[in-house]
């Protein structure tokens, strides 16, 4: 059975909103899939060794990727390297401003890995700019949600077609 691993980190819901949105889209587009909704911060290498897909979601957190984002990076960096090449990978950030960086630095550690991306990264924008803004509890409306619900039925529907 195909398995896609989608990997987040989020302190204030809005990445994990977007994750789980894509699981939903995972799982009700394609019942043979394995979807493993794992949080960074438990994530270890065996994770993603085991995963045929991985799609990444972190926020942007002052415009980089996470910092726990980051952590799994460095824990699993050489312990996957060379194991993993050609596995296809998509990217979504929750952002307060633009979160290109955010999405620009995860995307060079899959491309160091020699992973294949399979879809734009999907930047959702919140616009929290003040310091209330950007620690409060996000909700993410319908129409920021169901992109990310699309973009894991793509991921889904590529692995067990087999076409990425």
């Amino acid at each position: 059975m195909a398995q896609l691993l989608i990997l987040y980190d989020s302190l204030t819901g809005g990445a994990e909103a977007m994750a789980q949105a894509a699981a939903q889209g995972a799982q009700s587009a394609e019942p043979g899939l394995r979807v493993h909704l794992c949080r960074a911060a438990d994530a270890l290498p065996t994770d993603i060794l085991a995963a045929d897909g991985v799609l990444f979601a972190c926020p942007e957190n002052l415009a980089a990727m996470s910092g726990v984002m980051k952590a799994f990076f460095d824990r699993a960096y050489y312990a996957v390297l060379g194991k993993i090449e050609g596995r296809p990978y998509a990217l979504m950030v929750c952002a307060g401003s633009d979160g290109e960086n955010a999405a620009r630095q995860m995307s060079r550690i899959a491309t160091g890995w020699r992973m294949k991306p399979v879809a734009d990264p999907l930047i959702i924008c919140t616009h929290a700019q003040s310091p209330e803004e950007i620690l409060a509890p996000k909700h993410l409306p319908e129409k920021d949600l169901a992109p990310c619900r699309a973009l894991g039925a793509t991921l889904a529907a590529g692995l067990i077609l087999g076409i990425f």
